[in-house]
Order: structure tokens, then sequence, then C-alpha cells
């Protein structure tokens, strides 16, 4: 049975799969989760949207699930110019759709690394899978070899 939830837009956000984040945070070692809950934070220091991380500047390894939708843009946007103006790195996890403008734009241009995620992820402890593929997008000066090993086992990875 479909779960219909996944398919309005009442919701935008997507709780990353702890699963996921451990071995991202494994390779990445990530000082902050730049759009978080207080109750889905996956790191010690985190930006909600009290915080609103728009008036911080993203400096060290970050982790980015931003809110889907048209509002994941902006964040992307952001990212890239952090990640490009203070030399660190933000990954980024969306939902896989390189024909937008966003990935045409930016991504594609910018992005160190994107690694379409093998399979359909399942977010917040649900019991089933997103209607939509996910990618993980890096940017950022330089990729480790574990890094990129490890994004390679996830799915298919392309290092720009």
């Amino acid at each position: 049975m479909i779960n219909k939830s996944l398919f309005t837009s009442d919701n935008q956000k997507w709780e990353t799969p702890i699963e996921l984040f451990d071995k991202l945070n494994e390779v990445f070692d990530f000082k902050y989760d730049l759009a978080a809950e207080d109750i889905t934070a996956k790191c010690k220091n985190y930006y909600t949207p009290e915080d609103d991380a728009f008036n911080y500047t993203w400096d060290q390894t970050s982790y980015l699930n931003p809110p889907y939708g048209r509002e994941q843009i902006k964040w992307i946007e952001r990212a890239y110019e952090q990640s490009k103006k203070n030399g660190n790195t933000i990954v980024c996890l969306i939902p896989a759709r390189p024909d937008t403008k966003i990935w045409h734009n930016v991504i594609f241009n910018y992005a160190k690394s994107i690694c379409f995620i093998k399979g359909r992820l399942k977010f917040g402890g649900s019991k089933d899978s997103a209607p939509f593929p996910s990618a993980l997008i890096i940017f950022s000066n330089n990729l480790t070899d574990k890094q990129i090993e490890l994004l390679g086992s996830l799915g298919k990875n392309f290092v720009m």
C-alpha cells in the first residue's frame, strides 16, 4: 500500500536516515547540521528554523538536508556560496531532480561531487521508501580518498 502522505506538499521536511548520516559523518566529521529541528538534529551544533541558518557564516564542515520544495533552491545556492567563500565542505542531501534549473545553474557547474544514491531512502524511520530518488551534492575544494570511496559505495558518484 502506498503512503499517500509521501506525495503531499504539506511537509517539506524529510529527516535523514541515521544509518546514512552515520556513514557520511564517519568520513566527513560534520561540525554543523545546517537545517535541523531539536528532535532531529544529527550534530551537536545545529540550526533550527528559529535560529535561521542564513544569519550565520557556514565556515566549517557541515551537513545540509534542506527543506524540500521551492525553498530548497536558496539553501543550495547558499551552500555553494559559503563553501566557495570559506573553503569548507558542505554535504547536501536533496531529491535527485537533475532536470531542474538549480541543477543546471549551480550543481552541475560547481559541485565537487554528485552521488546519485542507489535505491530509495526511508526518511525519518518511515516504513515506506520516498517517492523520489535522492542525491548527495558536495560543495568542497577537496575530497579525500575515503570520502570518494564511501560516496561510490552509496551509488553512482561523479567527482568533478
